[in-house]
């Protein structure tokens, strides 16, 4: 195929006004973009409809010559062959905790519906990630969820055309108005924050994540919005930034807590419970307890750390089922045809999980006891 070919007919698709102004080229036709790729006009509808098998090389060549010359399919016809089947695409199903909870949300409501899920895993790969999504778009699904592990911007990916997308645990990068289905990180922060505020704590420590993130930025908000609303200051509320692992929480907890009572917090928010499990570790290090010496409140409740740990973390599990389901449904509504709101993000709140890890501090505990 001449590499120039698909340029040139699009130049041919030009109309010149009598005032010597260009318009814009006419959409192409199928017949044009089979011509360009060299191959029958059946084949480039197989190729973009996923109706029948279709080499590799030739579909990414029928691909590119319909990007290249503005090829639109039809919408119309694209509704009347609905095929009840939905693609769901995860960025690293194997490393997440919660995509089961995602999954069984989704699934929940595609069942409900009458729809098929089809779930594939990118394994961490963007480049993977985009053949997956571009494989869904050219078998002609109906719609496609692109899910995250951890609440994060995605970008505009290329070569979908016009499938609807709806971001799981995710917001779309500005100039792509989609609809998402996310984590209230300000509102997650803000419950442990109020939690260990009513249990008496005035001098707490927040140990964020690295980096610059939906998460670290909605969980920093959150914090400092509870501790003004306490009349707490900066001397009061310390914030620190660290790996989100055990090996983070072990660093910067042993950072916090290696300091005689009067010049330590009494209370420290991680950012996960992996985080909170280091903290652990780090004040058995320096001959501290918790919560007898310090309270601790992770966020994810991830069970096989949270439940397991001596004593039991309090955390604020994050609405993962509930985003599954959120995001499904709003598919379906824009399948079927319904406009979807895209002003913003849907934001879901988690839900402390109450163990045993906070207790009111010390001198507090005290007080209470002499009287």
């Amino acid at each position: 195929m001449d590499a120039g070919h698909g340029d040139e007919q699009a130049d041919r698709r030009r109309r010149t006004t009598p005032a010597g102004r260009t318009t814009p080229a006419q959409p192409a036709s199928l017949a044009e973009v089979a011509a360009a790729a060299g191959v029958s006009p059946s084949t480039v509808s197989h190729a973009l409809n996923g109706t029948r098998a279709v080499r590799t090389e030739t579909r990414d060549r029928v691909v590119r010559a319909a990007e290249q010359l503005g090829y639109v399919q039809n919408r119309t016809a694209r509704a009347k062959r609905r095929t009840a089947v939905v693609g769901l695409v995860f960025d690293n199903l194997a490393g997440s905790p919660f995509a089961g909870r995602i999954i069984g949300g989704a699934q929940e409501v595609a069942r409900e519906r009458g729809t098929l899920l089809q779930i594939v895993d990118a394994g961490g790969d963007p480049e993977f990630e985009m053949h997956h999504l571009r494989s869904f778009a050219e078998r002609g699904v109906d719609g496609i969820l692109i899910a995250r592990g951890a609440h994060e911007e995605v970008e505009r990916p290329d070569g979908i055309g016009d499938v609807p997308v709806v971001l799981v645990d995710a917001v779309p990068a500005p100039g792509w108005p989609v609809p998402s289905v996310a984590p209230d990180e300000h509102a997650i922060a803000e419950a442990a924050v109020a939690h260990l505020l009513a249990a008496g704590h005035r001098r707490l420590a927040f140990i964020t994540a690295e980096g610059d993130t939906p998460v670290t930025r909605g969980r920093h908000a959150g914090f400092r919005s509870a501790i003004e609303w306490a009349g707490l200051y900066d001397r009061d509320a310390v914030v620190e930034r660290t790996s989100p692992d055990a090996a983070g929480g072990r660093r910067m907890g042993r950072r916090l807590l290696d300091h005689p009572s009067g010049d330590r917090p009494t209370a420290i928010f991680c950012h996960n419970d992996q985080v909170a499990m280091g903290v652990y570790q780090a004040a058995e290090a320096v001959g501290l307890e918790v919560p007898r010496d310090c309270s601790v409140v992770g966020v994810d409740d991830l069970e096989v750390v949270a439940a397991a740990l001596d004593p039991g973390l309090t955390s604020v599990a994050l609405p993962h089922r509930e985003m599954g389901r959120r995001a499904m449904a709003a598919l379906l509504e824009c399948i079927a045809g319904r406009a979807a709101d895209v002003s913003g993000p849907v934001l879901l709140a988690g839900e402390l999980v109450e163990r045993r890890s906070v207790a009111p501090p010390r001198r507090l505990m005290g007080w209470l006891n002499r009287r």
